[in-house]
């Protein structure tokens, strides 16, 4: 099978000196000054507004000695002082590490002593855990955004509202090249310590031209909410650079997820472009079978999940309920966004779609030779996005990176229509009886169950180191666990899959560990088994 893309076009020229505050922010600004950028809590700024407070960041930077390539980290929730404080950083050639802002204290010293920051912007809710982790870099000045004084000896502090108020409005961007660090990423770490991947000014460029124009085409007129977190890279394409490259309105909600919240935010701000993870797609299911009142979609145009595989149940779930299909799609950190996705009109349940314009994807078996069709391999893929490095982790960024090519550590299959489908993580596939077994094949089957509100698949050996599988579920609401129900999912399974695909057990959990970007830990329950 020859390495496909979706189309022959050749990838869109990126400009030499590009900077990427000057681009998003600026060009829109001067467009449209008035025209809304943010809305959500607590109040609504509008592209003039955003744009100035970018540089009162930029050079309030300046003034505590940030300089061209010194890191800035940003531990913010979603708000116009995140995206303020990102471009702030990147505009003048700082680079900007935003990081999760509901970490823990051992969180924050890994990004502290990994990244080496020059300066910490920290929202007030996050110091309790920050502070005692800032000790490892006890000469980083750090801002404090939100309400109260902060009474310390040990680190030097200073409030938002009067560390701006004395900068001013206007800047000109660093005469940045597109192959210049912009920002740096970090992984969840599902299995590890998170690794930052450094990206440069054109990369968002290549993203966003590729997947918000080429396959979303947003337009000036679009309202976008995305439930991933901006911290995320998922949520950084959705909820922050692809509607500012065409001057659309962003919902920025600075609270964590609830299916509450998110339903009563799509109520009151109409968003047009909705993007979530598969976990939420189906919470919202449920609450929409439980509730007295259906959630009111009618706003929205387009649905797109990423994060992890949408199974083919949720999918058609969601069409039933709301008539609205969901792109799903296929993206990593390391090349920024979405590279494979489903198009509108052309989505098949449990398939990722095809390849995204200006990227190339080859799947490979373990010596790096294209399978036939049909076959399970390594997913490679290719585009002008790809990270530069991992942060001082050369042995890992020489690992995955083949020339042009990063390895995403993903099991795919290509079908005869030419459809991509996720099989999962290469650590998570089982062999069984000699045949590949794909967890999310047999998730799929076991979400298929009336009972079944969430499911993953890992593997364990039994004592003659024979490998199987078994199935951890949670229940919907008002189930009650029974060995007669066990065996009954297991029927469930058993109808519609070969027999070595079906779990030989049915383990009951109350709720599956996850990341906080959504993705299920399956690492942490093959040690559950393993210990069982």
């Amino acid at each position: 099978m020859t390495a496909t893309s979706s189309d022959s076009s050749l990838p869109a020229e990126i400009p030499e000196r590009f900077n990427i505050a000057e681009h998003f922010l600026d060009a829109q600004a001067a467009r449209c000054p008035r025209h809304v950028a943010v809305a959500g809590a607590p109040s609504q700024v509008s592209y003039a507004e955003l744009a100035a407070l970018t540089n009162r960041v930029g050079n309030a930077l300046w003034e505590l000695g940030v300089s061209r390539g010194d890191r800035v980290l940003i531990v913010l929730p979603d708000s116009a002082e995140f995206v303020a404080s990102f471009f702030g950083s990147a505009k003048i050639g700082a680079v900007a590490v935003p990081v999760n802002p509901y970490a823990r204290s051992t969180d924050f010293i890994h990004y502290i002593e990994n990244s080496e920051p020059r300066a910490a912007i920290v929202h007030a809710e996050a110091l309790e855990a920050f502070l005692p982790a800032s000790g490892e870099r006890p000469q980083m000045p750090i801002v404090v955004v939100g309400e109260g004084r902060i009474e310390t000896h040990e680190v030097t502090c200073a409030m938002w509202r009067d560390w701006i108020e004395r900068a001013a409005d206007a800047l000109a961007p660093a005469e940045t090249s597109s192959r210049d660090s912009a920002f740096m990423l970090y992984t969840s770490g599902s299995g590890g310590l998170p690794k930052a991947a450094v990206h440069r000014h054109g990369d968002m460029l290549v993203a966003t031209r590729n997947y918000a124009h080429g396959v979303l085409r947003l337009r000036p007129d679009d309202v976008t909410f995305s439930t991933s977190k901006l911290f995320f890279a998922y949520g950084l394409g959705n909820g922050m650079y692809f509607p500012l490259s065409v001057g659309a309105r962003t919902i920025l909600n600075p609270h964590r997820t609830t299916i509450d919240g998110v339903i009563d935010l799509v109520s009151q701000h109409r968003p047009t472009v909705f993007f979530a993870v598969p976990t939420l797609y189906a919470a919202i299911l449920r609450e929409a079978d439980r509730a007295s009142h259906r959630p009111d979609f009618s706003s929205v145009r387009q649905c797109v999940s990423a994060g992890e595989p949408l199974p083919a149940e949720i999918f058609d779930g969601w069409k039933r309920t709301f008539r609205l299909d969901i792109l799903d799609g296929i993206g990593s950190t390391e090349m920024l966004h979405i590279f494979i996705s489903s198009r509108p009109g052309k989505c098949k349940p449990g398939s990722c779609g095809f390849p995204v314009s200006g990227y190339d994807v080859r799947i490979v078996d373990d010596a790096g030779d294209e399978v036939p069709e049909g076959e399970i391999g390594n997913l490679w893929v290719r585009g002008a996005s790809a990270f530069a490095e991992y942060w001082r982790i050369p042995e890992l960024t020489a690992r995955t990176k083949r020339g042009d090519w990063v390895i995403t550590g993903d099991k795919f299959v290509r079908t005869a229509d030419g459809y991509y489908q996720y099989c999962g993580r290469a650590d998570d596939m089982l062999k069984v009886a000699g045949m590949w077994v794909s967890p999310v094949e047999v998730e799929n089957a076991l979400l298929g169950h009336p009972h079944v509100a969430e499911a993953a698949v890992v593997g364990t050996t039994d004592d003659r180191g024979l490998t199987y599988a078994v199935a951890y579920v949670t229940l919907r609401a008002g189930c009650e666990e029974s060995g007669e129900l066990a065996a009954e999912i297991r029927s469930h399974v058993k109808a519609r899959l070969v027999s070595h695909k079906v779990p030989r057990e049915v383990r009951f959990c109350g709720e599956l560990p996850k990341t906080v970007t959504g993705k299920i830990q399956r690492f942490k329950l093959r040690a559950n088994v393993a210990q069982s």
